[in-house]
């Protein structure tokens, strides 16, 4: 089977590389930040505006299978990146580390998890639920695991200035979106496709600032050699760990193959689209452009992983059928 190179991947690194190539500075800069800053209100207004009602109510009666996805995605992965804290100074550069860190506190995929449980032959309605909440309880728990776990891993400092931040930009901007929706639903809807373009947007917008100051700050001297030979192999192992974690999870709580599926599917995603604009906000300055590399090797490392098991569980359950 040919595997596919997420479009998203390709642009997120065609915008990294115009960032070192070309960086902005001063007054370019500032103006570079405050439209970053409008364009991730934007964004998370738009996730709120999308989000229907009767989509979050489809499927809640699963709470076994919901607990199940939102405790994988919010605890076990924040418990495998508790041995982090106690790694020797030297090992990995601090940014590389709290990426590692960041990595697996932010929330589910929405759409490649609804998408691979469907082509899996999961159960999409449930799959649709559990990361549609995951990613509105990570607005306001991943900054809080943020506070618990990035300081003590020197990764800079989370205080009220910073979650405040998340309260304006991100959790703000998603209840009026919500609220807005007697006016805004349709239009929505009959656009969703197109409003992928300005999710594309915004984010390209946050990894060009980053890297950008990345190229005129200097920061990314902090990266040791080390950093990638261990990088690769840790987000390889925490994804590999992960899918045979979550399919023995549903295995021993006595799911329905469909639901171990949606399971498997929702419980390994880490968003990129929502996990980059959270950093921005979080972080901020140079050292986003290297904390976020963690997760931008491990989106792409699950989605190929991702589509080969979805067409071998669909193929499968075709044959059963």
């Amino acid at each position: 089977m040919k595997l596919r190179i997420d479009p998203m991947l390709v642009i997120i690194l065609s915008t990294l590389a115009l960032g070192l190539l070309l960086p902005v500075s001063g007054s370019a800069a500032e103006v570079l930040d405050l439209v970053t800053r409008v364009g991730v209100f934007v964004l998370f207004f738009g996730y709120g505006a999308r989000l229907s009602a009767a989509e979050t109510l489809a499927g809640l009666r699963n709470w076994k299978l919901h607990l199940a996805i939102l405790a994988t995605t919010f605890v076990v992965f924040p418990l495998l990146a508790t041995p982090l804290l106690f790694l020797p100074d030297g090992v990995l550069s601090a940014p590389i580390r709290a990426g590692l860190i960041f990595l697996c506190l932010v929330p589910s995929t929405v759409q490649s998890s609804i998408t691979f449980t469907s082509l899996a032959g999961g159960n999409v309605p449930a799959a649709m639920v559990s990361a549609t909440a995951s990613n509105i309880l990570g607005v306001g728990l991943t900054p809080l695991l943020a506070m618990l776990f990035i300081p003590t891993a020197s990764g800079g400092s989370i205080g009220f200035e910073q979650v405040w931040g998340v309260v304006v930009q991100l959790l703000l901007p998603f209840v009026l979106g919500q609220l807005s929706r007697f006016a805004t639903a349709g239009f929505m809807a009959r656009h969703r496709t197109r409003l992928k373009f300005l999710d594309q947007a915004v984010i390209m917008l946050i990894v060009y600032g980053a890297f950008s100051e990345l190229r005129v700050s200097g920061v990314w001297r902090e990266l040791q050699p080390l950093d990638l030979a261990l990088l690769v192999p840790a987000a390889l192992g925490l994804l590999a760990f992960m899918f045979v974690f979550t399919w023995t999870l549903g295995g021993r709580l006595g799911l329905p193959r469909e639901d171990r599926i949606a399971l498997m599917f929702c419980g390994t995603k880490k968003s990129l689209a929502t996990g980059v604009p959270m950093a921005s906000v979080l972080f901020g300055g140079a050292t986003v452009g290297v904390l976020v590399i963690p997760l931008m090797l491990f989106h792409q490392a699950q989605l190929l992983a991702s589509s080969v098991l979805a067409n071998r569980l669909g193929r499968e359950g075709r044959e059963r059928a």
